[in-house]
């Protein structure tokens, strides 16, 4: 991978405001940002032709920090905000920056109808398994058993594993990685950004200040190196037995296909009517 000068990275950045930031320390969401930044940098996308839009959480703060058009929507809306700036600004990359809980709680059934459409964005969904600035509320993806400030006594709902919710819904490129593997997200934040359609890059992260500090997963190294150890490359994970597969989740590019992208779709759709109503 070519190495990013740090002037192709700092031209993406709002220096003038709001740094330093706002997340806690050991938050991953500042090495997703990085992985971001630096693969938008490597593809060369000029700022006036992004938009990057988030609902609420602590990973929908990111589109404070980037000189992009950005759009910081309301709790789990980010996708149909999306959906709008694509139907009218088609040419544009758009980017969702979403949470656990933003995307496939409050958020779900739009997460769901825009990978079922296959709308042309990038969804770069962090998953910390909590709410973490509303409170520290469990998600959809808390492990059972698990505590937060809402589930005292541990967690008894059974969790989505967002990566087959997307491909369950139709999404045509779906990815997992962690913070850990920072170089790897980065990776796979660049080949979505180049797919036409709707793609999720799902990157497991960290929270050591509520949802590390409410199970004692330790402090942020800790948590890291869970990371590394727990989350696998595919193949390496399908060679374990069931029993080894307890407590581990594999990673890596889940799909990678073609098919009719939304917006190319429904523009067809508009110049066939005008097409019919001219011959009238």
């Amino acid at each position: 991978m070519p190495k990013i000068s740090q002037k192709a990275i700092h031209k993406y950045l709002r220096h003038d405001k709001n740094f330093p930031h706002v997340w806690c320390s050991g938050c991953s969401n500042g090495i997703v940002l990085g992985a971001t930044i630096r693969a938008i940098a490597e593809l060369g996308y000029k700022k006036d032709n992004i938009a990057m839009v988030s609902g609420i959480g602590c990973s929908s703060r990111m589109p404070v920090y980037v000189d992009f058009n950005t759009l910081h929507s309301l709790h789990g809306r980010a996708i149909a905000y999306a959906t709008g700036i694509k139907i009218v600004k088609p040419e544009m990359k758009v980017i969702v920056i979403t949470g656990d809980g933003d995307a496939t709680a409050i958020g779900g059934n739009h997460f769901i109808h825009g990978a079922r459409r296959n709308i042309d964005m990038t969804v770069i969904l962090i998953n910390n398994n909590i709410y973490g600035m509303t409170g520290g509320q469990y998600s959809p993806t808390t492990p059972y058993g698990d505590r937060s400030t809402t589930t005292p006594y541990g967690n008894i709902d059974p969790t989505f594993d967002i990566c087959d919710l997307a491909i369950g819904a139709g999404a045509t490129f779906v990815a997992r990685t962690t913070a850990f593997h920072a170089i790897e997200a980065q990776s796979f934040i660049k080949q979505a950004f180049e797919h036409k359609g709707f793609s999720l890059v799902e990157i497991i992260s960290a929270c050591p200040v509520i949802y590390g500090r409410l199970n004692k997963k330790g402090d942020a190294p800790a948590m890291m190196k869970s990371m590394k150890e727990n989350v696998l490359p595919i193949k390496t994970f399908e060679k374990l037995t069931d029993e080894q597969k307890k407590g581990k989740q594999k990673r890596g590019i889940f799909v990678n296909k073609i098919r009719p992208e939304y917006i190319e779709e429904y523009d067809k759709l508009v110049r066939s009517l005008q097409d019919e109503k001219g011959r009238e």
